[in-house]
């Protein structure tokens, strides 16, 4: 196992969705998850998925992912094999609706001592309109995708918009100004940080993806939309300085809108096919695809550099709109990166190319049926 490495050796589910119990024992290959639509492929990837900060992949309410007919709580379990020997992990669901987190046995003193342990990143058939979609569907992936390199980036988001809810709630009710002062200094301190992890991690990605590109697939140019129309402070200080400044002088404009008119929740993530010079959102639905893939093989090659850890790859249906040479292309890609990656299909024969590197498991109405090979 190389320094970077990381693989799941365990895997045991309780009363989480469609899975009553589920269990898994894994060497370091790939892991092909086979069965038909509804068979809960997706639902495990969503549960190795809360192994890191952050409500998963679905970004779904905790309560909501206990089983039907159980008593409301759930509970996922992992070992990890790192250089330094496997490490236990658990999460679960917890009395006040959050979740709990295990290390070893011992509880966590936070969400993001997982990611000592494990990155994870992934992608979802959900994401297929990434680029055409949404500007707050691409805001939370770029925070996913920061996320992955600095695991108190969730919080941070979460502190700041908690903040900016509440200095809208302030505003319509007609508080003083005492009160909005101490709330919006809050949320320039959270602002601020937020922001610079954006810009400092586009700017790291950037740099990579035009240092090596992926081959078959195509390399995006990443930026953010200006925040403000003036050029922003090269300090995290002196940005939130700024943000303290632009707050206090919209509150009347802010107050009649009912909400924050401006700040980095109002952003947006621009990607441009770098080799055809045009904006993701004008490619075809396979380029957009492409440029998806070649975005996360190229981040998941900075995570491995930046944190000394090779992040798991979950995909979920990845290789249904890919043609064969672009598959064998994406299976070579995931081999270089030195970690397990998780997939999931409907056909069997859509995953030939990974010949021995993978193992296979089929998934039938929750149940968990390793296949030979």
């Amino acid at each position: 196992m190389t320094a970077t490495s990381r693989s799941l050796s365990r895997l045991r589910l309780t009363q989480f969705r469609n899975y009553h119990t589920g269990a898994l024992d894994l060497d370091q290959r790939h892991l092909v998850l086979i069965g038909p639509n509804g068979a809960g492929k997706t639902n495990l990837l969503e549960a190795i998925s809360l192994f890191s900060p952050g409500r998963g992949l679905r970004g779904a309410a905790f309560e909501e992912l206990a089983a039907q007919g159980s008593d409301g709580a759930w509970a996922v379990a992992t070992t990890i094999e790192t250089p330094d020997g496997p490490v236990d992990i658990g999460t679960g669901s917890a009395p006040d609706g959050g979740r709990r987190v295990r290390i070893n046995g011992a509880p966590a003193r936070a969400i993001e001592d997982m990611s000592a342990f494990l990155r994870l990143l992934w992608l979802t058939p959900a994401m297929d309109g990434l680029f055409t979609g949404p500007a707050s569907d691409r805001r939370r992936f770029l925070d996913r995708l920061v996320t992955t390199l600095v695991p108190g980036h969730a919080a941070t988001v979460n502190d700041y918009e908690k903040a900016m809810r509440q200095r809208n709630k302030v505003l319509d009710e007609g508080g003083d100004a005492y009160w909005l002062s101490a709330l919006e200094a809050q949320m320039a301190g959270f602002g601020a940080a937020l922001h610079c992890a954006r810009a400092d991690s586009l700017a790291d990605l950037d740099h990579l993806a035009a240092q090596a590109g992926e081959g078959d697939f195509p390399v995006a140019t990443l930026g953010l939309t200006p925040m403000i129309e003036q050029a922003l402070p090269a300090t995290s200080a002196d940005l939130e300085a700024l943000l303290r400044d632009i707050w206090a002088a919209e509150r009347p404009r802010d107050r009649a809108a009912g909400r924050t008119l401006t700040g980095p929740h109002r952003v947006d993530l621009t990607v441009v096919h770098r080799q055809k010079a045009m904006p993701a959102a004008l490619g075809s639905t396979g380029e957009q695809k492409a440029l998806l893939i070649g975005l996360i093989l190229a981040h998941a090659r900075l995570v491995r550099r930046s944190a000394g850890i090779a992040p798991i790859l979950l995909l979920d249906e990845i290789a249904a709109h890919l043609d064969p040479n672009r598959r064998a292309a994406l299976f070579s890609a995931l081999d270089a990166l030195g970690s397990q990656c998780v997939m999931t299909g409907t056909d069997l024969m859509l995953f030939d190319a990974l010949g021995a590197r993978a193992q296979r498991v089929l998934v039938e109405d929750g149940q968990l049926v390793r296949q030979p090979g």
